[in-house]
C-alpha cells in the first residue's frame, strides 16, 4: 500500500471520485490508501462539494512550508508507551476534521477530539490550552458549546479550577439534547400552521417537516435508549478472554 504524501494525480481522483458520487472508502480503495487519509484530505479542503485537485494540492504545500519552518513544539506531550506519536497526530486531525464535517465548528471539534482520545477522559482548561496551543478564551467558549448540546460534563477540581469530562454517556445525552431542540423546530412548525391556515401550501408544508422531524425525533430518542447499554461496554482484556489458559 502507498506511503506518504498524496500526489497531485492521486487528489485528481480524488476530485472525479468525488464528482461521481463514490463513498471515501471506494475512493481509498481504488487509491490504495486507508479511508481515513480520504477523510482527512477532503475535509481539510472544503468538504465534498467544494473540493478542488489544485487547490487543496497548493494547500498541502503551503502547510509543509509552515512545518518545515516552525520550530518543533517544546510543549508537545509524550504519547504512553506503544503509540506512535504521529499516528495519533494525524488521527486527531482526523477525528477534528469529520467533527466539523458533522457541522460542528472547528474549535469545538477540536475540544472534542482532544478530551475523546486522553485516556482519562477529562482535561483542564489549562491542560486543553496547552495541548491545543490555543488561549484558555477560545477554550472557555468550546468548552460552553459543548456544554450545551451535552458532549460534556464540568467537575470541580482542585481550588476553583474546573476539570471537563467525556464519560461512558456523552452520547446519549447529546443525542437527547438534539432531539429537545428538534422538539422545538415541531412545536414552532405546527404553531406556524395555524398561523398560515390550515389547507394552504405554506401551512401543508410545515405541517410534513413537523411529522416528519417528529417521527425521527423520536425513533432517535427510542434508539439511543435501547443501546445505551453498548457506551458502557468495557474493552476485552487478555484475562477475559475464553482461549486464555487457566
Amino acid at each position: 500500500m502507498p506511503g506518504g504524501r498524496l500526489t497531485q494525480q492521486e487528489r485528481q481522483q480524488i476530485a472525479l471520485g468525488l464528482a461521481d458520487g463514490l463513498a471515501y472508502a471506494e475512493i481509498a480503495r481504488r487509491l490504495e490508501r486507508p479511508t481515513s487519509t480520504i477523510t482527512r484530505e477532503v475535509m481539510r479542503n472544503g468538504g465534498p462539494a467544494a473540493y478542488r485537485a489544485d487547490l487543496a494540492h497548493r494547500a498541502t504545500e503551503r502547510r509543509t512550508r509552515r512545518k518545515q519552518t516552525a520550530p518543533r513544539d517544546p510543549k508537545a506531550l509524550p504519547q504512553p508507551a506503544g503509540r506512535d506519536a504521529e499516528a495519533v497526530r494525524e488521527f486527531e486531525e482526523t477525528f477534528t476534521t469529520v467533527m466539523m464535517g458533522s457541522g460542528m465548528p472547528k474549535m469545538m471539534s477540536r475540544v472534542m477530539a482532544c478530551l475523546c482520545m486522553t485516556d482519562s477522559g477529562s482535561l483542564t482548561a489549562s491542560e486543553l490550552a496547552q495541548r491545543l496551543q490555543v488561549s484558555p478564551a477560545s477554550v472557555s467558549k468550546a468548552v460552553a458549546f459543548l456544554d450545551s448540546q451535552g458532549f460534556v460534563r464540568r467537575e470541580a477540581d482542585q481550588g476553583r479550577r474546573e476539570r471537563y469530562v467525556v464519560d461512558d454517556d456523552i452520547w446519549y445525552r447529546s443525542m437527547l439534547a438534539s432531539a429537545q431542540a428538534i422538539a422545538q423546530v415541531v412545536e414552532t412548525a405546527r404553531q406556524g400552521v395555524g398561523i398560515l391556515g390550515h389547507g394552504t401550501p405554506a401551512a401543508a408544508r410545515l405541517e410534513n417537516i413537523a411529522r416528519f422531524l417528529d417521527f425521527v425525533s423520536e425513533s432517535s430518542v427510542r434508539a439511543a435508549e435501547q443501546a445505551r447499554d453498548i457506551l458502557h461496554t468495557k474493552p476485552e482484556t487478555a484475562s477475559d478472554s475464553p482461549t486464555n489458559p487457566r
